[in-house]
C-alpha cells in the first residue's frame, strides 16, 4: 500500500511529475513474522514529513510511502523519480540523520532537467549509498 503525502501539481494523466518515495519497511525488527515497533522506514518517513512542512517544493514534490523497495540489506532507502528524468535509488540512509540531506538532494534533483546528481554536488549523507541510477522512459 502506498499514500501520498502531499498534494501536487500534476501532468494532464493525473500523474505528480516529481515524486519521492520513502520505503517505509526498511529497518524493521520482526519478530514470529510480525514487525516490532515503529521501523527505521517509518521514523524516516516522519522527519520527513516534519521538514517537509516548511520545504518550498512541497507542493512540487510529494513524499509517497512505500510497503518495501527490495533493499532490506541497505536500509532506508528512498528513492527520486519524475517524468524524463534519472530515477535514483538511496539506501544506507541513517534513520535519524538524513532527513534533510534527502530533501536538499531532491531540490537539486528537481532544478535538473535530466535529473542527473554528480556526487560532488550531492550531499554527504547520498553520497556513498546509491543503489540505482536508472535511465528515464523518455
Amino acid at each position: 500500500m502506498t499514500t501520498t503525502v502531499n498534494i501536487s501539481p500534476t501532468s494532464p494523466l493525473g500523474v505528480a511529475e516529481h515524486t519521492l518515495f520513502v520505503c517505509k519497511t526498511c529497518a524493521s525488527t520482526w519478530q514470529d513474522g510480525k514487525r516490532l515497533g515503529e521501523s527505521g522506514g517509518q521514523k524516516l518517513l516522519h522527519q520527513l514529513q516534519q521538514l517537509a512542512q516548511d520545504w518550498d517544493l512541497r507542493d512540487q514534490f510529494p513524499i509517497q510511502e512505500v510497503e518495501c523497495m527490495s533493499a532490506c540489506n541497505r536500509s532506508c532507502v528512498v528513492a527520486f523519480s519524475a517524468k524524463g528524468k534519472l530515477t535514483y535509488l538511496f539506501g544506507d540512509l541513517a534513520v535519524d540523520d538524513s532527513a534533510s540531506a534527502v530533501l536538499e538532494c531532491a531540490s537539486q534533483y528537481y532544478a535538473k532537467a535530466d535529473g542527473l546528481l554528480p556526487w560532488s554536488e550531492r550531499p554527504e549523507a547520498l553520497k556513498k549509498g546509491i543503489l540505482a541510477k536508472i535511465p528515464s522512459l523518455s
